[in-house]
């Protein structure tokens, strides 16, 4: 099936049976990615007055529990109730589900001197490394795939890692051109432990002199190598929690 989109006056099409999802499944096992200090998902069935929730236990039907943490177990989106003491819910700020989007691969340099919260040795995003893209193609959504790119990221256990992140004038830079929808294959688009700055969310969102409800993040992301760079149609899907950030299956489909 393909899906022909009108974008900067230009036809583009898309070809619908080949999706790619982006997304990291979310398993009770320890190679469960976890990020943010938590442990790992728990799914259990439930018990009490002899029923059990497990066919393969003598039950009738599998019915389990979940316990996991959206922003530490794996692919999810979040909207700006996720920095605010306002409660926005991403299940009614993200109404819209497709855009076109543009994979780009990016390869964070060394941060060479202190600076506040950055320290000498930090791994980041630069302005530099995403803004000939954005101005190039002027997409709805940017997708961040990091390099290198190890399939190991799927379960890697991030807390206490410093892990790359987004400098905050990159993520100003992608809020004021038109990027409604940033996601990337990092914990979180600013630095681990930074003080509770939250610089790059903070500039996204332009929180909070001008909050854009509208705008989302989706991060723990995994773009695969065989997934070429370059623009998408983009299926960003969440489950209809009432909250701050949701569990998410982002989905693309190849420019034909």
């Amino acid at each position: 099936m393909i899906c022909s989109i009108v974008h900067l006056n230009k036809n583009l099409s898309f070809d619908l049976t080949k999706p790619y999802d982006i997304s990291i499944p979310l398993a009770a096992s320890k190679e469960n990615l976890t990020a943010w200090y938590v442990d790992t998902p728990i799914i259990e069935p439930v018990k009490g007055d002899g029923f059990i929730g497990s066919v393969a236990e003598g039950g009738s039907v599998n019915f389990r529990n979940i316990q996991f943490n959206p922003h530490g177990h794996g692919t999810h989106t979040e909207c700006v109730g996720h920095i605010s003491p306002e409660v926005y819910s991403i299940n009614k700020h993200l109404t819209h589900f497709h855009f076109i989007a543009i994979v780009l691969t990016v390869e964070p340099t060394l941060w060479k001197t202190n600076e506040g919260t950055r320290n000498k040795g930090d791994l980041i995003i630069e302005l530099a490394h995403i803004k000939k893209a954005i101005t190039t193609y002027n997409p709805q959504a940017l997708v961040i795939r990091t390099s290198p790119n190890p399939k190991s990221k799927q379960h890697k256990q991030y807390s206490s890692t410093n892990p790359a992140y987004l400098c905050d004038e990159a993520a100003r830079f992608i809020t004021n051109n038109g990027i409604d929808h940033l996601l990337i294959d990092l914990p979180s688009v600013d630095k681990e432990l930074d003080n509770g700055e939250l610089k790059s969310h903070k500039a996204f969102w332009q929180y909070p002199g001008n909050i854009q409800l509208n705008k989302t993040i989706t991060e723990l992301i995994f773009v695969d190598d065989s997934i070429v760079d370059g623009l998408y149609l983009l299926n960003l899907q969440i489950a209809p929690f009432e909250n701050d950030a949701s569990p998410s299956k982002p989905v693309l489909y190849p420019l034909i």
